[in-house]
Parts: structure tokens; C-alpha cells; sequence
């Protein structure tokens, strides 16, 4: 169960469900959740994927896992090799990453969009460019 901390009658039932744990000596876990990124900056990361997409030649899924996550953000979503037969490398989603980690992530792509492939990708507020954008990726859908 998930409870907010701002509101009083949420803290009380956390406080009872805790007490009734301890007194049954049942194990538990607490931990805080994080903010997960706005749906509005998820839809942003997606229309530079395309749009990059679009200028290089790549799928999108290769942008985003082969180039967003391995090359320019391995520290971030790179999360080790598993198994014993076979060594199998894992990979972090993005679903799984906050809105400070993202805009980090999102950075990181842009600069290096525009210092190894030439490609400018425009910041969240640039509005006119990110429209542009959206009705190339409409109109090009065939090739991504």
C-alpha cells in the first residue's frame, strides 16, 4: 500500500499497519517512492528518439537502446552481466528512471546529438521546432 505522508488520516493508517505487523512479528518493508518523470517529459524523450531517428538512418528502438542507453548513458542504465552458463548483459529501463535522472539522461543525448552526429535537438521549450518535429515524425512514420 502506498500512503502520503501529507495527509494525516494516510500517516494514521500507516502507523496502525505498522504496529499490527510488529505485534504479529511479521517482517515488512518500508522504502519511499520517488517522483516518476511527468508524462510530458516521457513524450519529449520519445520525439528526439524519432527525430534522430529520422536523421540517421536508425530505428527508433536502436536510438533508444543502443544509442541513448549504451553509448551515451551506460553509467546510468547499465546494470551488469547475469548467469553463470551464459554471461547475459542487463540493461535498466527508462520506466524505471525519475524525472532528475531523466532530464540528466535527456542532456547527455542532446549534447551528444549535436557534437557527434550534427543533430540539434531542441530544448523542452522550444515549442515551434518541437511542433515541426512532431508532424515530420507523422509524415515519415514509414521509415522509422
Amino acid at each position: 500500500m502506498i500512503y502520503n505522508a501529507e495527509k494525516k488520516i494516510d500517516v494514521q493508517h500507516a502507523i496502525e499497519k505498522i504496529k499490527c505487523f510488529i505485534d504479529k512479528k511479521q517482517m515488512f518493508e518500508l522504502k519511499a517512492k520517488r517522483e516518476r518523470r511527468t508524462i510530458s517529459q516521457n513524450g519529449y524523450l520519445h520525439l528526439l528518439f524519432g527525430w534522430f531517428a529520422l536523421e540517421t538512418g536508425y530505428s527508433v528502438s536502436e536510438v533508444k537502446q543502443d544509442i541513448f542507453k549504451k553509448i551515451v548513458n551506460p553509467n546510468t542504465f547499465y546494470e551488469g552481466e547475469f548467469g553463470t552458463l551464459i554471461k547475459i548483459e542487463r540493461w535498466r529501463s527508462t520506466a524505471g528512471l525519475d524525472t532528475a535522472e531523466m532530464t540528466l539522461c535527456i542532456e547527455r543525448f542532446r549534447d551528444y546529438a549535436s557534437k557527434e552526429a550534427l543533430i540539434y535537438l531542441p530544448e523542452p521549450s522550444d515549442l515551434v521546432m518541437i511542433r515541426q518535429i512532431e508532424l515530420e515524425i507523422e509524415n515519415n512514420k514509414i521509415y522509422l
